[in-house]
Parts: C-alpha cells; structure tokens; sequence
C-alpha cells in the first residue's frame, strides 16, 4: 500500500516544479585563486552585483551563475572511494542545508552503491528517506543527483529495494512527468532501469495504482513502466500473475487521455495475445470461425463488449499487418 506522504506528493506538484527555470546552471561552488565560492546565493546577499576573492579579483556573482554548471557524472564513469569507513556517515551530509554537500554526498552514496554494496546495505532504511527528501529539493542540481542516485540503488539492490519503493517511485513519477526537460529525462532513465531491476511480481502491484492517478502524465509514465515490466515476466509468469487481470489493465488503458499510456496499452496487449496462443497452442493466423478458448473468445468473457471490441481492434489490426508484410 501507498503511503498518505506518497498519495499527497503525487496530487500536488509544487510551484517550484513548475518553473522552467535554467537552474542546472550556477549555485555551485567552484574554485578560484586557491579558495572555494561556497554559495553564490549567499554572496550576492552581502554584494549582489560582485564578489570578491582574496582581496583582488572580483567576479561577477550573475556571471557566475550563468556560467558556472553542475558536472553529473554518469554511473559508468564513478570512481571508487579512497576512504569507505569516512563516506559510510552519509547521513550528516545527506540532511546538511549546504547543497553542495548534499550533492557530494549523494555522488558517494552512487559510489558506494556501485563499489561497496554489501556495506551500505544495512544503511537501506535510514538512506532512502534522505534520498526522497532531496528528489523533493527545489534545487535541480540536488534533485537531478537524487535521480541519479536512486537509479544505481536500484541496479545494485534490486527487490531488496520494494519496502521502500513507493517513495522512491512516487517522486520518480513526478520529475518524469515535469516540464523542466533534463529532470524528467534523467527521471525517465531512472524508472527504466527500475523496471529492469525489480522483479515484475513484486513491481507491478506497486504501479498499477498510480495507472488511475488523477494526473494524465503520471498514468503515462506508470503505463510505460507497467508495459515494460510484464513481459519480464515471462510466459509462466503472465500466467501465474493472471493474464485476466493484465488484460484488463491494458484495456482501461486504451482510451487515456495522453497517446502514450494508449501506446503502452496496445504494446502490452500484443506481449499478451502472444503469451496466450503460445500457452494454448492457438495458430498465429487469423480463424474463419473462433474457437472457445480463442484469443477473440478469451477477451468477450473477460471484457465488456465495448473494451473487448477495441481490444480486438488493436490486436487484430497488427496481426494483419504482419500478415500482409510476411
């Protein structure tokens, strides 16, 4: 069950979200003549127009703001850690105000995800909350390196993850479905590599909640996850989920509001139609006059006529289009 904080969290984006702001760029420290600009925020309250470092130089705080980016390192380009025992207290650092800690931190949690997972995996429970809280920072420099943090929790921890994952899955929704473009697509990434990290049996009755949420972006992006995840199921695994029950889902998907959910839905049903002539040893070709335990058949006792019918559309309009190319 999903919590009352993930439940409020999805059905209230906050302002700050909705700003398409460039706010990737500037706010972090960066290092001139030997000392560190800790927070250009903060330097432009005590001089809003410069700042200046060692008594000489004077730099412009706007200019840095502008100029000044966040560098996001990919998983594959992380290095170890030199001190593990040290960056094993992450706790301090991830519920520190000073935001660049927070990002360092939260680069060491991706390290320490990827090099030393053994040793971080006791530390679950008291992480993943920390981890939610800067997903939830107004700041996109934190909340994209939360992003990406949460997708290498999830390729080192897998199902070892699903006690905690409705948070995590909650705000990953939300930055998947927001305007600000580099935020959504790392959020995107994040969700891909859950759905192949997770076990489907254990990930889909976390997901198919959120395929009713009020907001049509959300039940895209729990449609594409969904859609991605059954077929890792595998034949025996559609079957022991309930191939009723993912039809069902799938067909209330077909007339959503946004194209996406409605490609996911027809996706899903093809993976299904599959799975179910294979399990009935049903022919691929079209039959004159459907059996009882035909796929036609299957969908009329399952569905209303009307979801049946544009089920039936669907499925049968791409076999005979693989008809028509073999």
């Amino acid at each position: 069950m999903m919590s009352g904080n993930a439940l409020r969290d999805l059905n209230t984006l906050p302002a700050s979200e909705r700003k398409n702001d460039s706010s990737s760029k500037g706010n972090f420290t960066k290092t001139c003549n030997g000392n560190t600009i800790e927070n250009v925020e903060e330097l432009q309250k005590k001089n809003p127009s410069s700042v200046c470092i060692n008594g000489g130089e004077t730099i412009n705080a706007a200019v840095e703001v502008a100029n000044s980016e966040v560098e996001y390192i990919e998983s594959e380009n992380l290095g170890d850690l030199e001190d593990v025992n040290t960056c094993l207290e992450l706790l301090p650092g991830l519920e520190s105000k000073d935001w660049v800690l927070v990002v360092e931190t939260l680069n060491n949690v991706r390290r320490l995800s990827i090099f030393h997972r053994e040793e971080m995996h006791s530390m679950l429970g008291d992480l993943i909350p920390l981890v939610v809280k800067s997903l939830k920072n107004p700041r996109s420099a934190v909340c994209k390196t939360a992003i990406m943090t949460s997708a290498d929790i999830f390729s080192a921890y897998n199902d070892d993850l699903i006690e905690f994952l409705d948070p995590l899955l909650v705000q990953l929704l939300l930055k998947s479905s927001q305007d600000k473009r580099f935020v959504c697509e790392a959020a995107e990434r994040a969700l891909e590599v859950m759905t192949t990290s997770v076990f489907p049996m254990s990930l889909l009755p976390k997901l198919q909640p959120y395929l009713k949420n009020r907001n049509p972006r959300i039940r895209a992006k729990a449609s594409m996850c969904f859609s991605r995840s059954v077929p890792r199921l595998g034949v025996e695994g559609i079957q022991e989920y309930g191939i009723d029950k993912l039809i069902q889902v799938a067909a209330s998907q077909l007339s959503d509001q946004l194209p996406e959910s409605r490609e996911a839905a027809r996706t899903l049903l093809l993976e299904l139609q599959t799975v179910y002539e294979k399990s009935n040893g049903l022919s691929t070709t079209i039959p004159e006059q459907p059996e009882m335990n035909s796929w036609e058949h299957f969908c009329q006792s399952k569905l209303s006529p009307l979801s049946a019918q544009a089920v039936l559309r669907v499925t049968n309009i791409a076999r005979e289009g693989l008809v028509i190319g073999s």
